[in-house]
């Protein structure tokens, strides 16, 4: 077994953090880069019957398949720094988030409110949709495999599954406690995955799944007193309705757990678009009952917009981050004329009367943006127009300080976004101008 040191490869270990059936982990410090790192410790060398050849074959293996996770940038995704494999053993260096995990939040004595669960899972079913794109399932999801950062956001972590999965080692949580190469916490496998079939993205759909479950009602779908039961049990018996669990629950949280448990992947979920949509609505149900927006419910209203549509989803949760969410009612005046302004405006719904000395000139619609020319001005300028709401509107206002301190991607995607909304307007002025020439 790896016994511990003071370092591994170049990195100074603080002390352990965690350990698993096929792995421990442990703070490290990056004395080059000046940074706390997670470093996790792949143990082979309880498997003596392995051939040097495939050992060696093993290792390339498992690099090749760090540098495919490494590639999974996502701001729900804990970040790859490193990957190493040796003759004893094979580490992967990863960001440190010091928060904790989801393990806090599964027992009923401290749930999350549950537009934050519902949240928790559309950022997941984001991340993992980038996951599957790559073409890496996770195979593992589970509370403790989504870890909270110090600001309450989340970041899926542990992607060692899928790596054990590629490369061929075996692991012993199984849910027979055989040699065999299913991998994965049992209470969170979904069916085809306990029968060791060909796993798709619908197997990290189901454990998701079990996940929302968990975090709602603070049980698991299906228990048992052994691992045989437990697996007869996913295989073969519905679980309760999470209403039938917390009263409390909206019945189409139902709709979408059950769903996302289906024993078929016929009758699952086929996409993580279609399960981030049925997300969205009980956002939508949610909030109708009084739940403030949430980020998630922002970005995916956002995402809907032609005006960011070159945004990336890392690009799209930056604007997220720096926006203000602003619901201005029929007859607010959102930019007077004449005072001073610094940010520029995206509508999301509603309808916004653009005006000049008291009379209205034109009406922006759903997707339209105004304010935008004081984005290009390096200080606070005098507004040209009035903005009043003629309907209740949802509006993202962006100040020019945040924007400035936006990354390089987030600003150059809004460059490109209001040249053409500039464009546009220039094209349509003449236009008009053509059509007066014409009546003269």
């Amino acid at each position: 077994m790896f016994q511990l040191t003071e370092r591994i490869g170049k990195y100074d270990i603080v002390r352990e953090l965690g350990r698993g059936a096929t792995s421990r982990v442990y703070l490290g410090r990056d004395g080059f880069a000046g940074r706390e790192v997670a470093i996790k410790v792949f143990d082979f060398t309880d498997e003596p019957d392995v051939e040097p050849r495939s050992r060696s074959m093993r290792r390339k293996a498992f690099i090749a398949e760090a540098a495919l996770v490494g590639r999974l940038t996502h701001p729900h995704i804990v970040e790859i720094y490193d990957a190493a494999s040796e003759d004893r053993i094979s580490y992967v260096v990863m960001e440190y988030v010091a928060g904790g995990t989801l393990d806090a939040h599964t027992d009923a004595q401290n749930l999350l409110p549950l537009p934050r669960v519902v949240e928790i899972i559309f950022k997941c079913a984001r991340a993992l949709e980038l996951a599957m794109r790559e073409g890496v399932i996770h195979r593992d999801i589970k509370p403790g495999n989504i870890l909270v950062t110090a600001s309450g956001d989340i970041k899926i972590s542990d992607f060692g599954a899928a790596l054990l999965a590629k490369t061929g080692t075996d692991s012993t949580r199984t849910i027979s406690g055989t040699a065999d190469t299913v991998i994965g916490s049992p209470a969170y496998m979904s069916p085809e995955q306990i029968r060791n079939d060909v796993l798709t993205h619908q197997s990290d759909i189901y454990s998701l799944g079990v996940v929302m479950y968990r975090l709602l009602t603070g049980r698991l779908p299906f228990t048992a007193s052994n691992q045989m039961g437990l697996a007869y049990a996913i295989l073969n018996t519905e679980p309760a309705r999470p209403s039938d669990l917390r009263p409390n629950l909206p019945t189409s949280l139902d709709g979408i757990i059950l769903r996302a448990l289906a024993k078929t992947r016929a009758a699952r979920y086929q996409s993580w678009a279609e399960f981030g949509r049925d997300l969205t609505q009980a956002f939508a149900q949610l909030r109708a009952e009084g739940a403030e927006i949430s980020d998630s419910e922002q970005f995916q209203a956002l995402r809907a917009l032609t005006f960011f549509g070159g945004f990336g989803d890392v690009e799209l949760w930056e604007v997220v981050r720096l926006a203000t969410w602003r619901s201005p009612v029929k007859g607010e005046v959102m930019i007077r004329e004449g005072d001073l302004g610094d940010a520029l405006y995206v509508l999301v719904s509603g309808e916004i009367d653009v005006s000049i000395r008291g009379q209205r000139v034109s009406t922006v619609k759903p997707d339209g943006c105004f304010g935008e020319m004081l984005y290009f001005q390096d200080q606070s300028t005098k507004r040209s127009t009035t903005m009043t709401a003629n309907s209740d509107c949802e509006v993202i206002e962006l100040k020019a300080g945040a924007m400035r301190s936006a990354s390089a991607a987030v600003q150059s995607e809004f460059n490109k976004a209001c040249m053409r909304i500039l464009l546009d307007r220039v094209g349509n002025i003449n236009v008009r101008f053509a059509m007066l020439k014409a009546a003269e």
